[in-house]
């Protein structure tokens, strides 16, 4: 279903010739996002225009996060573990290999520093492929690792509302957004579905100080914006052959829509055509809660 008066918005280019950008973060007046398949993490200036590369992470970097005292964690993807950024380098803080079946992914980490991160369940590459229920994996400020949430069909991008007691999930395979009753002890209950996605796989998200959500979808070539019960208010198109799959609204309003987006998904092409992008658009409605 679509709205009325429905806005359909096109991007400017901001960062070109990266392999495979994925999980931006909007933080301490900055954009932070991680190059996949190139295995690093950029800072981006939106002054100066210019992209610096923070650390090099050699197993793949995913999702993005910071610690209370402000730390960097970072997803290492292929070898399923949690790392911090310390002044000389990686830490490992959580070896996540117990629960997450194939690589991790996403991340989002909540204002007390617990770490809640997805991972594929199996490999997406290849014929015939399977992809069975996957557990959305908590990690909690002392390292220790939990199940957050089980029985899932690729748990992937990630908010949190402002008020700390609903975190919204993208289950890919589902093609669905899922919501969460956040508990102060970090527990999830009470699973709901917040939208149905029509035509169309969820993949990076974030909330808007109204509720709704945007969401980088892969293999249409767009980002919907999308209120609770799925009515899409507005559409972002990219280019033709383009996918895009994240996104995070801010900028000094939070109104800045930056978008990580690719011609290919699959590393041995996205390693080749360096054709990946961030993206950028204005939008109405300003940013809230994380990411």
């Amino acid at each position: 279903m679509t709205g009325v008066g429905m806005a359909v918005y096109t991007t400017e280019v901001l960062v070109d010739g990266l392999a495979f950008p994925e999980g931006p973060r909007w933080h301490d007046g900055a954009l932070f996002f991680s190059d996949q398949h190139d295995g690093c993490v950029y800072r981006y200036d939106l002054d100066t225009k210019e992209a610096e590369k923070l650390v090099d992470v050699p197993n793949g970097a995913s999702g993005l996060g910071w610690t209370p005292e402000g730390a960097l964690l970072v997803v290492s993807m292929n070898d399923r573990k949690l790392m911090r950024l310390d002044a000389d380098g990686l830490t490992e803080v959580a070896d996540l290999s117990g629960l997450a079946t194939w690589h991790c992914n996403d991340m989002i980490v909540d204002p007390e520093g617990r770490a809640y991160i997805g991972n594929f369940g199996a490999s997406i590459e290849g014929p015939n492929v399977s992809i069975p229920p996957a557990v959305l994996i908590r990690v909690d400020p002392d390292g220790s690792v939990h199940a957050a949430a089980e029985d899932l069909m690729f748990p992937n991008g990630m908010a949190l509302t402002p008020d700390g007691t609903t975190l919204l999930l993208a289950e890919s395979m589902k093609a669905r957004i899922l919501a969460f009753t956040k508990h102060p002890d970090g527990t999830l209950t009470d699973q709901r579905v917040f939208a149905v996605l029509e035509g169309a796989l969820p993949d990076g998200i974030c909330l808007d100080a109204e509720g709704a959500i945007w969401s980088a979808c892969p293999l249409t070539g767009r980002v919907l914006h999308i209120a609770e019960g799925g009515e899409v208010l507005d559409v972002v198109d990219l280019e033709e052959g383009r996918g895009a799959f994240a996104c995070v609204l801010g900028g000094e309003d939070r109104k800045t829509l930056f978008i990580m987006s690719s011609q290919s998904m699959k590393p041995a092409e996205t390693k080749e055509q360096h054709a990946g992008r961030v993206e950028a658009v204005r939008v109405e409605v300003p940013g809230a809660g994380r990411p």
